[in-house]
């Protein structure tokens, strides 16, 4: 089994002519086919709103396209916001979960009429101080602690999360903030990342559909909204059977239907924070072959490194290679790929098995759209790529351009010393 590319070497033989790698490239036609499936699959559930997480693929043209597709954006920063009110995101459109909350970035998310999404009931008090009373719309993230299983395996540990509020702590913040003026609730909850199961989500909605029920009961509070927030994942290997939102969507459904509805809340809208599933597999870094070395491994050098995607690096994180016009050759080498920091972690591949690879060869390192280029960082002087748009009429366009010498040192004061280093 082996991962398809959406972009073919004739169209990066062109692209390259004017855009030089390395560079990550989305697909605009599978991302808003991806974003349709998504609302398709929970378009029973009347009040359904996916909020993009910005911090996956932090680019007002990719907001725009999801913004198009009826998305909302879900930030964690005073530039999220920005970045989100600038491409015209508006009010509740915006949804601000943080956490360690910097009191300005409160004030910046209530000043845009955003549904702020407290992390700990201390902070309700902050909010007030900040902003001078609680909004009459918010949300409270939910940490249920211990561990998560789906069918007996462990899958995560929020119990050693930093993230939500204990069972009791919500409770008595929904209680704290009907007092203070609060009208209309939301629940939110993160157990797990990038799970690759249709389980996840109806799982997670029955621990939240019961809690909305018992916080409604308990406190009278008038819960609108609850945020499954992210999760679902994407299937990395070639081996693994990828997600079916529709499969999902339908298991929700039936949760909703035999928990929420009986307890007289089938108004209740759903949302969703997703990211990864949003945008993985619709991107991808396009690096060059540019050095081979034979020491006591066979080594391929590219010209991307960890600084253009840094999750292989830090988390050992699996990405597929296709080596672009070789698909069909044998995969009868093994090789280390890797970039050039002065770090021995810089490595895309360990030990994989491709087609034969020689210097100016084109590799596509596959679903890089989410968490790839926004998690990039300058070591080494490293700087940043471009990013680029595969338009559904199959044209280019350069959607961030590549950093230059000059972005790097602009921060520095030392006068007209760099102004020769463009």
């Amino acid at each position: 089994m082996d991962k398809k590319t959406f972009v073919t070497l004739e169209q990066l033989q062109e692209i390259t002519k004017e855009y030089p790698t390395p560079f990550h490239l989305y697909d605009e036609r599978g991302i808003r086919e991806n974003a349709a499936r998504l609302k398709e699959a929970f378009s029973w559930n009347k009040g359904f709103k996916e909020y993009f997480a910005v911090k996956a693929t932090p680019n007002p043209f990719i907001l725009n396209i999801l913004k198009d597709c009826g998305c909302g954006t879900d930030c964690s920063s005073a530039t999220e916001l920005m970045l989100s009110d600038a491409c015209g995101f508006k009010g509740h459109d915006i949804m601000f979960s943080s956490n360690d909350t910097p009191l300005e970035e409160f004030a910046l998310a209530n000043d845009l009429g955003a549904i702020i999404n407290l992390d700990d009931i201390t902070h309700i008090q902050c909010l007030e101080d900040t902003v001078g009373k609680i909004p009459e719309t918010i949300c409270c993230r939910y940490n249920p602690g211990g561990v998560f299983k789906i069918s007996n395996n462990i899958m995560d540990n929020p119990g050693d999360s930093k993230y939500g509020m204990t069972t009791d702590q919500i409770f008595e913040a929904f209680r704290i903030l009907k007092e203070k003026g609060a009208k209309h609730f939301g629940i939110h909850a993160f157990l797990v990342s990038n799970t690759v199961t249709n389980e996840y989500y109806p799982m997670l909605a029955k621990i939240l559909f019961e809690l909305a029920v018992k916080l409604r009961e308990e406190t009278g509070a008038d819960i609108r909204f609850i945020n499954l927030s992210g999760g679902i994942g994407v299937p990395y290997r070639p081996d693994q059977e990828p997600n079916d939102i529709m499969v999902i969507g339908e298991g929700v459904r039936k949760v909703y239907q035999e928990v929420l509805v009986p307890a007289g809340m089938g108004d209740v809208a759903l949302f969703t924070e997703l990211g990864r599933f949003m945008l993985a597999p619709y991107g991808c870094l396009v690096t060059k072959a540019i050095h081979e070395k034979h020491t006591y491994k066979e080594y391929i050098g590219v010209d991307a490194c960890a600084a253009n995607l840094m999750r292989p690096a830090v988390y050992g994180a699996y990405h597929h290679i296709t080596v672009a016009g070789k698909e069909n050759r044998p995969k009868d080498h093994k090789y280390d790929v890797v970039g050039s920091l002065c770090e021995n972690c810089d490595k895309f591949a360990v030990d994989r098995e491709l087609p034969e690879i020689e210097k100016g060869d084109l590799l596509v390192i596959h679903d890089t759209g989410a968490h790839g280029f926004s998690m990039g960082y300058n070591y080494n002087g490293k700087l940043r790529s471009a990013e680029l748009l595969l338009k559904e009429d199959g044209s280019v366009e350069l959607i961030r351009r590549a950093e230059t010498a000059r972005d790097y040192f602009a921060t520095f004061d030392f006068c007209d010393t760099m102004g020769k280093y463009r």
